[in-house]
């Protein structure tokens, strides 16, 4: 059954029932978390009885000749900040260990009712916030192209699982970038929807008017696949909008010719890898070559984006993570006296140090004195970043950027430096301030570490940016580039 991973969804399809069941399926990638996750360490919990179970269910509709749902039998990860009924869901958090939802994400719960196969939950940077997945309160993911570098994050999980063969697809959730971002760095493609477009109902909030759900896939019409099952409105998330929901996979062939695509000066600049400058501009020439018209274009605030976005975010971190105080689930200090203490330690003991760096940083953004110099300053710059995209899309259809400035580096080389930390992200940040859709796709390697090109559209213009990285990938090989260990 070997065979079977490492092969995208829409390929497989057509042979469950015939000379391939669901339960087949689903046990080859049980058999590859058995064989790899030792070392990859992608989940954090695997549900392999319920997957069985599931297989089990749509294995006999197919006896029965009953149709299937449109991802019937698609083995998939979840990251650990989606709620998930029954299954424990930690946040990669040691403050919410045990912690066990009564309900389904409406993402996981469409997943589902689509026909997808949950295979468990993955690893992240605690409550989402990190780069590189070395911030979980449990272990570090490692990276499956190289064990002693880090795939990306927060979804890091989520990215390594598919990319080390053991998901076909995954749902990760991306606040500045956590999952185009370790999609980049392991390879895979990874798309963030317009803010909207997917609820948020059962995400655990990091920063609410930034966080969106999304997946992570071998290539890109798998990822339009799974984005068709979770995307429309959802009553139980004011913040989903009330939008037509296309046929993404429909119009994935219609090409490039004619197409308007932009490349932002600022994009290009200081701290960009010149291998990885490289290989996205090899790539935009590839896409000019199906037809598409290149232009430069100039996003004068990015400079400012990166600043505005962890105001923003911590800010909004420190209000949605009051909440654990040890009360009413999750952790509790046994060593508290009273009210105080109980609040107190239960917080000290529960949240790692990057989670407490962030609250105390959006605290100290929100008190009296400073809330006028520092979070309204950070929205109004937040406009101004909304409008130069505005600006650039009245010349072009989509802007194609680096994903990240860097491929994946050593786990371990940025955990004492905060600061380069957060510029792992740069390129990615404002996307979410604007709250575009983008997607990232392999572009090529460095030093055997994979790169990815990052196609950014106009709000709810997924179908554009879903169209051009298909016309990149089907003109290209490297989403066909499997990792080593995936091959062994």
């Amino acid at each position: 059954m070997r065979e079977l991973v490492g092969r995208p969804y829409h390929e497989l399809r057509a042979r469950l029932g015939k000379d391939l069941s669901v339960r087949e399926l689903v046990e080859a990638y049980l058999d590859a978390i058995e064989a790899f996750d030792g070392q990859v360490r992608a989940y954090l919990t695997v549900t392999a009885d319920q997957a069985r179970e599931q297989a089990r269910a749509l294995d006999d509709r197919l006896a029965r000749k009953e149709p299937l749902p449109p991802l019937a039998g698609m083995p998939v990860a979840v990251k650990d900040n989606l709620c998930t009924r029954g299954v424990r869901t930690t946040c990669g958090s040691r403050i919410l260990e045990s912690f066990v939802p009564p309900y389904d994400a409406t993402a996981v719960e469409r997943l589902r009712e689509a026909g997808a196969v949950v295979l468990g939950k993955t690893n992240l940077d605690e409550f989402a916030m990190g780069s590189s997945t070395e911030n979980s309160g449990f272990f570090p993911t490692r990276n499956p192209w190289r064990l002693d570098h880090v795939p990306g994050g927060s979804s890091g999980g989520s990215a390594a699982a598919v990319a080390a063969g053991e998901a076909l697809a995954a749902l990760g959730s991306d606040t500045g970038g956590s999952i185009r971002q370790p999609a980049c760095l392991c390879g895979v493609v990874g798309l963030k929807p317009t803010y909207g477009r997917v609820s948020r109902y059962g995400l655990v909030a990091f920063a609410s008017s930034l966080d969106q759900i999304g997946p992570l896939a071998l290539d890109v019409r798998d990822c339009a696949l799974v984005l068709q099952a979770i995307s429309g409105r959802d009553p139980r998330d004011s913040t989903s909008v009330e939008v037509p929901v296309p046929n993404f996979a429909a119009s994935l062939e219609a090409g490039v010719r004619g197409l308007r695509v932009g490349v932002p000066t600022e994009f290009f600049g200081e701290g960009l890898q010149p291998e990885v400058r490289h290989a996205v501009l090899d790539a935009v020439r590839v896409l000019e070559g199906l037809g598409a018209v290149v232009e430069e274009v100039t996003l004068p605030t990015l400079e400012y984006a990166l600043p505005t976005y962890y105001l923003i975010a911590c800010a909004e971190a420190s209000s949605n993570l009051a909440r654990y105080d040890g009360v009413a689930y999750g952790y509790r200090s046994p060593r508290a006296r009273d009210l105080y203490t109980l609040y107190a330690r239960t917080r000290a003991e529960g949240f790692g140090p990057e989670v407490k760096r962030r609250i105390m940083l959006g605290t100290f953004a929100l008190s009296a004195g400073y809330y006028e110099g520092f979070y309204k300053k950070a929205q109004q710059v937040r406009t101004l970043v909304r409008r130069d995209f505005d600006r650039c899309f009245e010349k072009v259809d989509v802007l194609a950027t680096p994903t990240s400035p860097v491929a994946g580096f050593r786990l371990g080389e940025r955990t004492t430096d905060p600061l380069q930390m957060y510029l792992a992200d740069v390129y990615t940040i404002p996307v979410n301030l604007a709250g575009l859709p983008g997607i990232s796709v392999p572009c090529g390697f460095v030093d055997g570490l994979p790169v990815g090109l990052q196609v950014v559209g106009r709000p709810f213009d997924e179908v554009t940016v879903l169209r051009v990285a298909y016309a990149y990938e089907q003109a290209t090989d490297w989403h066909r580039h499997r990792c080593p260990l995936f091959r062994g």
